[in-house]
């Protein structure tokens, strides 16, 4: 699959579709933050300072969740402009923002009302959960929130299976359906009005709406639509397998290289199983391909599928596009099976590309022929940086040798962890601007 496509990058004076998202994203929640405001300042105040300030951070706590969940919605406006690993970040932040407001709500709330009576703070807590609606809601909700922060942190996360921690996580969903529903049972400012009833109906509303829309009727609407069926599987080396894929009206799915998606191959022991693989060519309206390196189970599986299986794929997803493009000419870094993003970049892009693909040996230099043809094809240069790791093949002076107008290109970076960061360090000390810089590392919101 060598074809050649061109994409005309975007007038340099033109607004960035990031910014454009980002801003709008920060505009949505400045604008609720103060409508919040305004329905909590005509519902009055409580007499006790610590309940104001406990209402008012629960009224904050709620609609961080809210936004929680339009973060983790995968709409692909937001997706291909921002990005799945930065949705992803904000999730997490927001995340932790959600549990320490909650926290302060709960304490403001207890203390608040133990001041206005003669109990303890614990059995205040036990009497109010007793005795008002929704609160024991409200503490469960909180529980299931700070068990999914422990699980989290960084330094449980990196202990626990991600199919165990994406278990764990899901119970969110049940948090937010109890807290709503404390929150209209005791909520005072949701009920001081019709309109701030109506408001916060609206807002929950349209952040469950964003999700069920995202998770669930878009992922089903494109795959009844898109049939997709496995054509033909084809090793690449010892390690690495293509799996090519067909089906109907794929001139109507809205991926472009650079994208991936979350793979499940229906057969019966991995139906269950998603893995997300890049494209590893631009599609062309009539094939999908993936190229994957066996790195877990899942993506060693696939050397076995079979041609004919159902595919069912989620996407596509991720911002590593050329529709952020900033400038005419481009830089294309990739390391190892990091090629795969790339290789259909080159494909795509427009303008005069250098392309360096960084790999420990030839051997391992995947689609590096189908790279050759393409850059023929395209009038790019192209250079496999091979070796061990030091000397850096990458450092600033050998990217300036290789590439002396590196800071008047878009740089593309694909590759590992470490190769990436190292490049990204090399890019700052070169001064090469970051909105010219490009890269996205594999991260699942929600």
């Amino acid at each position: 699959m060598t074809t050649v496509q061109s994409v005309q990058p975007p007038p340099t004076t033109a607004i960035r579709p990031r910014v454009v998202a980002r801003t709008g994203l920060y505009a949505v929640l400045a604008a609720n933050v103060a409508v919040v405001a305004f329905f909590f300042v005509q519902a009055g105040f409580a007499s006790n300072t610590l309940i104001v300030l406990g209402r008012l951070t629960g009224l904050y706590g709620a609609l961080l969740m809210a936004f929680q969940l339009l973060l983790v919605a995968r709409l692909p406006w937001l997706d291909r402009r921002i990005g799945m690993d930065r949705l992803t970040s904000w999730h997490r932040w927001t995340g932790f923002g959600i549990l320490w407001t909650l926290l302060a709500h709960a304490v403001f709330i207890t203390y608040g009302y133990a001041e206005s009576s003669s109990l303890d703070p614990v059995n205040q807590l036990v009497d109010l959960a007793e005795t008002v609606e929704g609160v024991l809601r409200a503490v469960v909700a909180l529980a299931i929130i700070m068990v999914v922060g422990a699980v989290s942190a960084r330094y449980a996360r990196r202990r626990l299976a991600y199919e165990t921690w994406h278990f764990i996580h899901l119970y969110t969903y049940v948090a937010v359906v109890l807290a709503f529903t404390h929150q209209v049972a005791a909520g005072t400012t949701f009920a001081t009005s019709s309109a701030a009833t109506a408001y916060w109906y609206v807002v929950w509303g349209a952040a469950l709406a964003s999700v069920f829309a995202g998770r669930l009727v878009l992922p089903l609407w494109r795959n009844w639509r898109h049939q997709l069926r496995v054509t033909a599987v084809v090793p690449e080396s010892d390690n690495v397998v293509s799996v090519y894929m067909s089906g109907r009206d794929l001139d109507r799915l809205p991926a472009r290289a650079g994208q991936f998606f979350l793979w499940r191959f229906l057969t019966r022991d991995r139906w269950w199983q998603a893995n997300p693989f890049s494209l590893s060519a631009a599609p062309d309206g009539r094939t999908l391909r993936l190229t994957a390196k066996a790195a877990g189970d899942g993506s060693a599986a696939l050397r076995h599928v079979k041609v004919g299986t159902r595919v069912f794929a989620e996407g596509p997803y991720g911002a590593f596009t050329a529709m952020h493009r900033t400038r005419p000419e481009a830089l294309l870094i990739a390391g190892g099976v990091g090629v795969t993003p790339i290789r259909a970049l080159l494909e795509e892009l427009d303008g005069h590309a250098v392309v360096l693909y960084r790999v420990a040996a030839d051997r391992d230099a995947v689609l590096y022929g189908e790279l050759q043809e393409l850059a023929h094809a395209k009038g790019a240069e192209l250079h496999l940086l091979t070796g061990p790791v030091s000397p850096d093949k990458l450092a600033p002076g050998e990217l300036v040798r290789l590439v002396p107008d590196i800071a008047d290109r878009d740089v593309f970076l694909c590759g590992p962890p470490p190769m990436m960061n190292a490049v990204l360090g090399s890019l700052r000390e070169l001064n090469v601007p970051r909105t010219q810089i490009h890269f996205e590392r594999f991260s699942l919101a929600g």
